[in-house]
């Protein structure tokens, strides 16, 4: 971990010209600009000084950060097809995450399958066609523009009953599929 590249990270984060923090810690810009560049260590009173000064504690500032991915392309989505369905994962290995999106792509007169009751809620919108959703012994038509949400505690499952091919943003929290 090179320290200078962090602090200089956080002192322009806060706005602060080397000069303002070397003031704000009563030590000189030029010093400042050597620890920037790593030309030299701090003590641990000073890096405390520093931190302080720049409205950061020794926690905050050695938290090892991974980098998370946090943008999804079609490279990365996990495709599975069965029976005239084909789902896409829309985030690798969401099954981790609180909720867990996914692309159906329902060939017509294709179902989705049933899902037995379990802990959560589900959420979809219809992106195109229309679709046919079982919730318990309720059925309910759901076509383009439309949401659906519930509780997932009925058996449940989707279905296209028209000519045309339907494909829906499916969204179940926790992970289910």
């Amino acid at each position: 971990m090179l320290l200078g590249t962090k602090i200089r990270d956080l002192r322009l984060q806060r706005n602060l010209t080397q000069e303002e923090l070397a003031d704000r810690c009563e030590l000189t810009k030029g010093y400042i600009s050597q620890l920037e560049n790593d030309l030299t260590s701090p003590s641990i009173a000073t890096l405390g000084d520093i931190l302080s000064a720049l409205g950061s504690c020794f926690s905050e500032f050695f938290k090892d950060e991974k980098d998370e991915k946090v943008v999804f392309s079609e490279a990365d989505y996990i495709e599975k097809s069965a029976d005239g369905t084909v789902k896409s994962w829309l985030v690798p290995n969401a099954q981790k995450n609180r909720m867990e999106p996914i692309f159906v792509r329902l060939s017509p007169f294709s179902s989705a399958g049933e899902d037995i009751p379990h802990t959560g809620e589900e959420f979809g919108y219809v992106i195109k066609g229309s679709i046919l959703l079982t919730l318990g012994t309720k059925k309910y038509d759901c076509h383009a523009g439309e949401s659906f949400y519930f509780t997932a505690d009925k058996a449940h499952g989707i279905s296209n009953e028209t000519d045309q091919t339907a494909e829906f943003l499916w969204i179940s929290s926790p992970p289910n599929f």
